[in-house]
């Protein structure tokens, strides 16, 4: 487990911020309640939950929704990103498990963050783990890939 060097005091305002996103979660099918909390690297935090859908695959992950927002407002570039997830009836600052992204959510924030991406999954301020982008998805598809001139195969 690694990652960029960010401070402890980053990576708990960064929990902190996925704590309390996760209570504006919409979850009223699974009661799974995850937010996000994604520092661009000009130091603004973007956060975002999970929202259901009755048609289950329409509904979005709290790690896209995050970089959805940060995206539709101009940023590109992003350091770290802390996810915390679990049932609605547990206690928002220590769940039981950690919740890392799934395996979209990986592939979604590989577009725009590098292999060196800080991912935080925490349970609270004080349980967490951290991983690089790299550490949770080591075969990314990336844009190169879909460059006809660079000779690399499809």
């Amino acid at each position: 487990m690694s990652g960029n060097a960010i401070t402890q005091e980053t990576i708990t305002h960064l929990i902190q911020q996925a704590l309390q996103a996760r209570r504006h979660s919409y979850a009223p099918y699974s009661d799974f309640q995850v937010g996000a909390a994604l520092l661009a690297a000009d130091g603004t935090v973007y956060t975002g939950v999970n929202v259901e859908n009755a048609s289950y695959p329409a509904g979005v992950c709290a790690e896209k929704t995050a970089l959805s927002k940060a995206v539709s407002e101009g940023q590109r570039q992003f350091t770290a990103i802390a996810v915390a997830g679990g049932h609605r009836q547990e206690d928002s600052t220590a769940l039981r498990d950690y919740c890392p992204p799934c395996g979209v959510c990986r592939q979604f924030l590989s577009e725009f963050c590098a292999a060196s991406f800080t991912v935080i999954t925490a349970r609270s301020v004080t349980d967490y783990r951290t991983y690089t982008l790299a550490d949770l998805l080591p075969c990314s598809f990336e844009k190169r890939q879909l460059d006809r001139t660079s000779g690399a195969e499809v």
